[in-house]
């Protein structure tokens, strides 16, 4: 593979038949940030519904990842930014629910040498619309995070983040439903500086999300209270 010029920010979107949507979120990413190239990979994760060729007509690169899940993409495309040498990798769902327009939000504290992870928090931004057993399950799961790790988290679920290239380099995502929490965890300990910035959030309006609410509860509840019984995340 041909690396790219460590000038550029790597935006990648995790997709599993997100075809309806996925056009429209390309082309909100964009062109540049802070003075850097940006480049748009979709890292489709076994669909079936044309995503892959739709993200091309809109100016996106692809990568196929044949149904890993979503903890499964998330590796693949930090992979990518790694393997390209990007200056900033970054990544938000590609169902319209985070605005690919606010990446210089979460990209500026690590090019301005201020953090090396950088979370997007909904919950210290403008959520216009989140249902209200969602809402509820993120705050539980945030509170849990923040015993662990003794910082000020607001959103521990958030899926829109931004990693320096360093930073993706040492991330190891070797779970699915939990892969935020242990992606936050494993960096705090590498020493990784962490930020959060506002952004907003608005429920995906059709579709299906690659995470349903009980199953992923059912997850990361009993993982997030072995982190806490074990003392890890200091």
């Amino acid at each position: 593979m041909t690396l790219t010029s460590p000038s550029v920010i790597l935006l990648f979107l995790p997709a599993r038949n997100e075809a309806p949507r996925v056009a429209a979120v390309v082309s909100r990413a964009p062109a540049a940030v802070a003075g850097h190239d940006v480049e748009v990979l979709v890292v489709d994760d076994g669909s079936t519904d044309g995503t892959d060729a739709v993200a091309v007509e809109a100016g996106a690169s692809v990568v196929h990842t044949g149904g890993l899940g979503l903890g499964g993409a998330v590796r693949r495309g930090l992979q990518e930014g790694v393997a390209r040498g990007a200056a900033v990798v970054a990544f938000c769902d590609a169902d319209g629910e985070y605005d690919p327009a606010e990446l210089d939000v979460l990209a500026g504290p690590i090019l301005r040498g201020d953090a090396d992870y950088v979370v997007g928090s909904r919950f210290a931004g403008d959520i216009r619309s989140m249902r209200p057993h969602r809402r509820l399950g993120n705050r539980v799961l945030t509170l849990g995070m923040r015993v662990l790790t003794r910082a000020r988290i607001t959103d521990g679920q958030s899926g829109f983040r931004a990693l320096s290239l360093e930073a993706a380099r040492a991330a190891e995502v070797s779970h699915d439903f939990n892969y935020a929490q242990v992606l936050t965890l494993e960096l705090r300990r590498k020493g990784f500086r962490y930020a959060e910035v506002p952004i907003t959030y608005a429920f995906r309006e059709s579709g299906r999300s690659f995470v349903k609410l009980v199953p992923y509860l059912r997850a990361v509840t009993p993982a997030i209270w072995r982190e806490l019984r074990a003392g890890r995340g200091t």
